[in-house]
């Protein structure tokens, strides 16, 4: 996955909401660095919100391997799947979220799987498929320009697009406060851009 939200934010913790887990049909890329559905830094819109179901355990062999041998105590995956989010996908969503703070990963930059790794998955700011993601639902951000449909402005409007993206002019989501260039030096740099708008700093109303 990837992160399209930067460092500096700023925001209350009453105004994060920590129930609801990446919807399961979500595809995760096997790394940290290819933008998809999981990433932290996009909209996300309820998509599931049964109580009762609670958690589930998974016993397939995917992540977790092989575990049908026979005569074997068998290890469960944990999974929130009542409580989901997916994706806003359009001006015309309803139930939007917020703004999730977290990636759902699976792998580190290395193909390792961070669940033999947690300490690596909190450094990337990372939590596994199946759990909870915190979702900020109003505060301020600073968001990559891969996080909006084009260029973002000082003073534009912020509305719900689709695949998570914000869309610079919409309206109901928020507004940009600020914006900057961010420009990698003599190390590698994820956020790096060109142009006056690589980066903007964002409050989230909703």
């Amino acid at each position: 996955m990837a992160l399209r939200i930067l460092p500096f934010r700023q925001y209350n913790e009453h105004n994060v909401v920590n129930l609801y887990a990446l919807d399961g049909s979500a595809t995760i890329p096997g790394d940290l660095a290819t933008e998809g559905d999981g990433d932290a830094g996009i909209l996300v819109k309820i998509k599931a919100g049964d109580f009762d179901k609670g958690i589930e355990y998974d016993f397939s062999q995917g992540y977790l391997g092989k575990t049908d041998y026979p005569h074997v105590g068998a290890n469960g995956y944990p999974k929130v799947t009542g409580m989901t989010f997916e994706p806003t996908t359009g001006l015309e969503d309803t139930g939007i979220l917020g703004i999730t703070l977290r990636q759902t990963a699976t792998h580190d930059e290395n193909g390792e799987k961070l669940l033999y790794y947690r300490q690596k998955a909190i450094e990337h700011q990372a939590v596994l498929p199946g759990e909870v993601v915190p979702v900020l639902t109003a505060g301020l951000v600073t968001l990559a320009a891969s996080a909006f449909d084009a260029t973002p402005t000082l003073g534009a409007t912020l509305g719900a697009g689709a695949d998570g993206v914000l869309t610079v002019g919409g309206t109901g989501v928020g507004r940009v406060l600020a914006v900057g260039s961010r420009k990698a030096g003599d190390n590698p740099d994820q956020f790096s851009g060109t142009g006056t708008a690589a980066y903007a700093l964002v409050k989230i109303e909703l």
